[in-house]
Formats: structure tokens, sequence, C-alpha cells
């Protein structure tokens, strides 16, 4: 995939209701600190926002309130599951994003990561989609959004995205109205 293209999953996959999403990469090894880089899923409304932060699942908050997402640590860096099924109706999108954690060795950016991916697949492990995000220069990149599972219709899509932020958390907040 390349970033903005978009694939049918459950339309092409009738019966689908069980995704899992893998994160994957490569961090350059150095003598200083290394970058700890953190999955975290928004659960959106129509209009893009976090419906609250209940709706949100990371390290500290491993299943969403519904228990319809969830982390699960298996076969990539980092998984995190998905119950189409569970997904409450208000949900339109979910969004994925990696970011690098300041707390655990200070501030870092994106720039030591090499092979990152995204890719979604059956509980079974049978890949559907891969996104490997293009590799560039990210020194003023701190948090990158992956990719977005959203609704069409009746059906689910996977969006690329590879869109970053140099502001951190703080932005990613802002435009998804999370509370920090």
């Amino acid at each position: 995939m390349i970033p903005g293209a978009n694939a049918a999953l459950t339309s092409e996959n009738p019966g689908l209701t069980e995704l899992m999403i893998g994160f994957g990469w490569e961090i350059i090894p150095s003598r200083g600190p290394q970058v700890e880089l953190v999955p975290l899923a928004i659960l959106c409304d129509a209009q893009g926002t976090s419906l609250s932060n209940d709706h949100l699942v990371f390290f500290n908050q491993i299943v969403s309130q519904d228990g319809s997402v969830a982390f699960r640590d298996d076969r990539d860096t980092e998984e995190i599951d998905v119950d189409l099924a569970r997904v409450p109706a208000e949900v339109a999108k979910i969004v994925f994003v990696v970011y690098v954690d300041p707390d655990v060795r200070g501030a870092g950016n994106f720039s030591s990561v090499r092979s990152a991916y995204v890719r979604v697949a059956t509980r079974d492990n049978r890949e559907l989609v891969r996104f490997a995000l293009p590799a560039g220069e990210n020194r003023n990149i701190d948090v990158l959004m992956f990719g977005e599972l959203y609704r069409h219709r009746d059906d689910w899509k996977f969006r690329a995205l590879g869109q970053g932020y140099s502001t951190g958390l703080r932005g990613v907040a802002a435009d998804f109205r999370i509370d920090l």
C-alpha cells in the first residue's frame, strides 16, 4: 500500500469479525538512549475526534471500555486486536498512532526507526493488507499515524496514513480532543 490508499476488508472477506493490527519496526542501535515506541488506538466519532479518554487503548489502558479493542503481544513487535462485532455503532473509525515515549528515555524522534510497518490480519494470522511506512528524514517527527480502520456503509476498510507530528502527544490530543 502507499500513503492514502484504502483497502476493503469485510466486503472482500465475508464473515470477517476479528482483526489483528500488527506493528513492527527496527531501531538503529546507538551508544545513547534508544527511543521507546508505543502504539495507541483512538476510537473516533464521525467528526474524527475521540469519543472520550476511555476510548483509547495503549500500555496504561490495554482494553477499550467496551472490550472491542485490546492490546496483544504475540507475532509482531506490538499488536492490537479489534473485534468488529463489539465496536460501538458511534465509532466511525479507529486511528492507529505510534509515538516516542518521552517518559522512558527522554525526548526522541523517529530518525533512528527503520522498516516500520502496520499490517491487518485475521486472528489466525492471515495477512489482509500491509503498509510499509515510507523511509524519510524523521528528525522532527515524534508521533506517526500509521493507519486507520473506518466504516464505509456496512463494511470496514483500512486506510494507510503515514502522517507525522512534530508536536508530540500534545498535537494528537488537540486534533483528537483527548485530555492528557
